[in-house]
């Protein structure tokens, strides 16, 4: 009896065993799938957003930009804009003659032309730089100064209280050093007014407040916008598209096309997109706007085509 009773517990407990396992490969799996559409899913939307279609033509206002040094106006218009990214998909493009046959040409940060002139070209009309890039900008000023349009800008944005012209702040000091230096270029300021419009915007495209959803607004966001306002038809190159990421890769991608040894590309998106602790960029979110805006703006996306 003892024995029967041993056998029958023994059955019992293998049986409880299987159901505990395949439970638990069933929540193994279900959690990969979370884990996937976590990373892949668009950021961007949230629950039952209705997107407020903002007017960027009628957005912009002529106070939103502040001369560093002197009384100069922003006051740049294109019929026609190539708007190269830094991305690592100019590579090999040769657009380089194309680039520079655009009336303006609009770059970012501390991208720069020399050595990359057969991909990127080597004119500059604006560049548009974030106030953690200031010291790699203008560490060299002469490498990104080469070739400027005799109308060439510089926009730099940034929190008010470190690159404000009231906050007098050492970044202040040292764009306008430069600006004082190279009188032919005329350098900008984001007022604050504008740079709460900026934060507005992302809202209103979203669905997401920028600070409570730990969010930074790339470079790229600015960039955009600003190119917007500006130019009537804007040929973008090397931005990939939003679901660039989710396709399988069988080789590394530099974030940066001058910085070969940098972070992958998609492994950068990915972090940024998926991460809610900490501030981030979130770039798939962008892009994700940036494709309607397409439609509306006269934008087309070229290295790769989109």
């Amino acid at each position: 009896m003892g024995l029967r009773i041993s056998k029958s517990q023994h059955s019992q407990r293998v049986t409880i065993f299987s159901v505990i396992f395949i439970l638990m490969t069933l929540l193994i799996l279900l959690g990969s799938n979370n884990i996937n559409d976590t990373i892949y899913a668009p950021f961007h939307m949230a629950a039952n957003h209705a997107i407020k279609a903002t007017d960027l033509k009628k957005w912009s206002t002529k106070d939103g930009y502040v001369p560093v040094y002197g009384n100069k106006t922003m006051n740049l218009r294109c019929h026609d804009c190539a708007l190269v990214t830094s991305s690592s998909h100019v590579l090999g493009s040769r657009a380089g003659e194309e680039i520079d046959h655009t009336e303006c040409v609009i770059r970012m940060n501390d991208a720069p032309t020399l050595g990359f002139e057969s991909d990127v070209g080597n004119r500059t009309t604006l560049r548009v730089v974030a106030h953690s890039s200031v010291f790699r900008v203008l560490r060299k000023p002469n490498d990104l100064l080469h070739r400027t349009d005799a109308n060439a800008a510089f926009i730099f944005w940034g929190p008010p209280n470190k690159i404000g012209k009231e906050a007098k702040g050492t970044l202040f000091r040292i764009i306008e050093r430069v600006s004082m230096t190279y009188s032919n270029l005329s350098c900008f300021g984001i007022t604050a007014n504008k740079m709460r419009r900026f934060d507005s915007l992302f809202h209103r495209e979203t669905g997401r407040d920028r600070q409570q959803s730990h969010s930074w607004l790339s470079t790229g966001w600015f960039t955009m916008v600003i190119a917007i306002e500006i130019c009537d038809n804007i040929k973008v190159y090397g931005m990939v598209p939003p679901n660039h990421c989710i396709k399988p890769r069988t080789k590394k991608i530099p974030y940066h096309y001058y910085k070969p040894r940098g972070p992958d590309e998609c492994v950068t998106y990915i972090q940024n997109e998926s991460s809610r602790r900490g501030n981030h960029h979130r770039f798939i979110t962008e892009k994700q706007v940036f494709a309607r805006w397409a439609k509306l703006y006269n934008i087309s996306f070229t290295h790769p085509e989109w």
